[in-house]
Formats: structure tokens, C-alpha cells, sequence
């Protein structure tokens, strides 16, 4: 059963982060990446602690070097075949 809630609580936490500064998206990257890591411990039976803090560091880390305004739709040649 608590396993179930930290996995909850990473899918809120996935799905509630965005950002348009290179802050905002640090914190939200950070607070993502406690949440999942935090879930990560718990599955594999490390410690919540070490793994929030490790998940927290590389979200906020990743979060704070992206570019937010360079976004790919995943569809890279479409436009090219539509315009022919």
C-alpha cells in the first residue's frame, strides 16, 4: 500500500511540473526528481533519503540546463512531406 502512495505521488508531481524560467524549471525539475527518487528507494529498498536527495539534485540540475523554449513535437520529417 505504500508503495502504491509514493507512486501516486511521482505521477502528480510529473505531471503538475512546467516552467518557463530557468528557476522555475530547476524547482520543479528538483521536486520531480525527489518524488521519483524517493519512489525508486522504496521499490528497491534503499533509503528515502539518499534517494530524494540524489533524484532532487539531477532533476534540478536537468531542469536548470534545458532550454525551455526548444521543444520537438517527435515528429521530425512530416513538415517536409506536407509541403512537397
Amino acid at each position: 500500500m505504500l508503495m502504491i502512495r509514493y507512486v501516486a505521488l511521482a505521477a502528480a508531481l510529473l505531471l503538475a511540473a512546467c516552467g518557463s524560467s530557468k528557476t522555475d524549471r530547476g524547482l520543479s525539475g528538483g521536486a520531480i526528481g525527489a518524488g521519483v527518487g524517493a519512489a525508486g528507494s522504496a521499490v528497491t529498498g534503499g533509503s528515502l533519503l539518499g534517494g530524494a536527495a540524489l533524484g532532487g539534485a539531477a532533476g534540478a540540475a536537468t531542469g536548470v540546463l534545458t532550454d525551455g523554449g526548444r521543444r520537438r513535437s517527435g515528429r521530425a520529417g512530416l513538415g517536409l512531406i506536407a509541403q512537397r
